[in-house]
């Protein structure tokens, strides 16, 4: 985001947005390429395959055993796929934490 602001700047857009916001100045000028139509389309910036993999990847049993714990308290209409429960992430997460599936309240059960 920060390359956006380059362009307005003027000449000296890059290196005014790059002291701002103390990001490399290459890198506002390669963002301002690519908000430009002047980089590469689809450029990925982690190869396939690479980075964290799915919390149910590395524990096969989570979505059970976060079915076992929420599904008595779920509420709303039980044919939608999206259920409701008063339970804190926080809370689910200590509670599959105990029952042996360490996870943390962001892993985005």
């Amino acid at each position: 985001m920060a390359g956006g602001g380059g362009p307005v700047a003027g000449v000296w857009g890059a290196a005014l947005v790059a002291s701002v916001t103390r990001v490399a100045r290459d890198t506002i000028s390669d963002g301002i390429k690519e908000l430009s139509g002047g980089g590469p389309p689809g450029r990925r910036v982690r190869r396939p395959g690479a980075g964290r993999k799915r919390a149910e990847q590395v524990d096969p049993g989570l979505p059970a055993a976060l079915d076992a714990l929420v599904e008595p308290v779920t509420r709303g209409d039980p044919e939608s796929p999206l259920r409701w429960t008063a339970l804190s992430l926080e809370a689910l997460a200590g509670e599959l934490t105990r029952r042996g599936h360490p996870v943390s309240d962001d892993a985005g059960c």
